[in-house]
């Protein structure tokens, strides 16, 4: 099952993945409908003039709306096939000062991304979560965990729906909004870089590998899973010289609600979970779920971490990349 004839809304629209996730829809497959669902209407305004290069424009459709309004998400997902769910509050500040914010976008609408997508018929909705769902540390990713909680157990009262839900973990978007990278290009350009630790690794991938690997997994998703992707590590400090070899650094220490290493994969869930060439799966605990019989199962205590990873990017691969942000 592709996205060639089919409608899709992915809320967050405007986004950086939702960008780059309607540049390839456009230009490598035939869906029937694309619909941006997101709050700004600047944005939506700026992405219609973008992406009015493309022939097939008369695809896009922009839905202002937000979705703790569970009676627009209800309008805008009528006769939809797929949807892909981005949108959250994602900075780890802000919602630690606006905790019952961050709540009830991250937490409450995607509660209503999932009522309304059964009630709908949507035949499958993926959303994206975040390394920082695991171990949480911060609001921020308390509320992505428990997103993905929500979002793995709505399998097991869709009845006779048969909507299907999953998602897609994965770590840093090398060059988002908000990425460390432009904060480092700024930093510089002012006579400083300041890094919290030395010894600070991250996963990164690139916004042309989320969106296919989001592609991927929305078209062989049974329901249930959550897909994480084998990405390589950084060392932060790498990343620093790179952008700015002659820039003095300035290291401040771990801020509150961050970590040294990240996780995408612990040692609970990888005896639940099965290895792939280019990817794990975390089978869902419930009855539902009838285990895939394909994939590896993984040795006990198996954690996937940023420091213990066996792909790293080095300076050379940095500068290469780098070009091209």
């Amino acid at each position: 099952m592709s996205l060639n004839d089919k409608v899709i809304l992915i809320t967050g629209g405007t986004g950086s993945f939702g960008k780059k996730f309607i540049e390839i829809a456009l230009s490598c497959y035939h869906p029937k409908k694309l619909i941006v669902f997101s709050r700004d209407e600047l944005k939506q305004s700026d992405m219609r003039q973008e992406f009015l290069k493309y022939k097939n424009y008369n695809l896009l459709r922009f839905f202002v709306g937000d979705i703790r309004d569970k009676e627009r998400l209800m309008r805008a997902m009528n006769d939809v096939d797929f949807v892909i769910h981005t949108a959250a509050l994602k900075q780890v500040p802000s919602c630690e000062y606006n905790p019952f914010e961050a709540v009830q976008t991250n937490v409450i609408g995607t509660k209503n991304i999932i009522e309304c997508g059964i009630d709908n018929h949507v035949q499958k909705v993926i959303m994206l979560s975040t390394d920082k769902a695991v171990h949480p540390v911060n609001l921020y990713g308390s509320t992505k965990l428990t997103a993905e909680k929500l979002m793995i157990q709505s399998n097991s009262y869709v009845g006779s729906h048969n909507t299907r839900f999953s998602c897609v973990r994965y770590g840093n978007v090398l060059g988002s909004r908000g990425s460390v990278i432009p904060a480092f290009r700024k930093q510089a350009e002012e006579g400083v870089l300041t890094i919290t630790d030395k010894k600070m690794t991250r996963f990164w991938i690139t916004l042309e590998q989320a969106v296919c690997f989001v592609i991927f997994c929305l078209e062989n998703m049974e329901g249930g899973e959550v897909f994480i992707p084998k990405i390589p590590s950084m060392k932060i400090v790498d990343l620093a010289d790179v952008i700015a070899p002659d820039v003095p650094k300035n290291i401040t220490g771990i801020r509150p609600g961050e970590k040294i290493h990240e996780i995408l994969l612990t040692k609970q869930e990888s005896s639940h979970a099965r290895e792939f060439d280019n990817y794990y799966v975390i089978e869902p605990l419930f009855p539902f779920w009838q285990s895939i019989d394909a994939g590896a199962r993984l040795p006990a205590n198996f954690e996937y971490k940023s420091n213990k990873n066996n792909h790293w990017i080095t300076k050379e691969n940095l500068k290469e990349m780098l070009k091209e942000i």
